[in-house]
């Protein structure tokens, strides 16, 4: 009998926070998701100093995933269909270095998987993907209220229009990742 894989954490930063969280939070294999802030210069920065744009840090998730349910390269196939990779800055209306988007590697091997896959994406959309490959650097948790903001707000107005249609989409797209409720 082999040994169970332990789990492991991605972070991703694909636009607004809401968005990633609560399509993640419904990903079977989906351990757990974290709303932070990650790879600026601030220490322990707030909401506010984010959405100012000088502490150079991008709104992220922090997935934490069981690799023998889902794999890496399958949780970055939902990240490239539930946000845009070739605006740089920029994920609807919502603008800024904040919304950037990328990918922010925990160990060498999954800096491959990254790279295998922007590829792969970069092929199909003739070279436009910005998201950005790094390592995790100075991430902070976002406060409180931003923590599975969806799901305890689906009638807030950026919820009810924006977040809500993505977590519709990846319902319709990856309807076999879909956890049971």
């Amino acid at each position: 009998m082999s040994p169970t894989p332990t789990p492991e954490t991605i972070t991703l930063a694909g636009g607004c926070f809401w968005c990633l969280e609560a399509v993640y939070e419904r990903v079977r294999g989906v351990l757990g998701v974290e709303s932070g802030y990650s790879n600026g210069q601030a220490e322990r920065p707030n909401y506010e100093q984010v959405c100012g744009g000088d502490t150079g840090c991008a709104e992220v998730v922090r997935v934490r995933f069981d690799p023998a349910q889902i794999g890496l390269r399958e949780l970055l196939e939902i990240f490239f269909v539930m946000h845009d990779p070739t605006t740089l800055n920029r994920q609807g209306n919502d603008v800024g270095t904040q919304y950037r988007s990328g990918i922010y590697f925990h160990t060498p091997e999954q800096e491959l998987v990254a790279r295998e896959v922007v590829a792969e994406v970069n092929a199909k959309v003739g070279g436009r993907v910005v998201t950005e490959i790094e390592p995790e650097r100075h991430y902070w948790r976002a406060e409180d209220y931003h923590q599975h903001y969806f799901a305890n707000h689906p009638g807030q107005g950026y919820c009810a229009f924006v977040v809500a249609p993505k977590v519709e989409k990846f319902r319709k797209t990856f309807a076999q990742r879909v956890r049971e409720a």
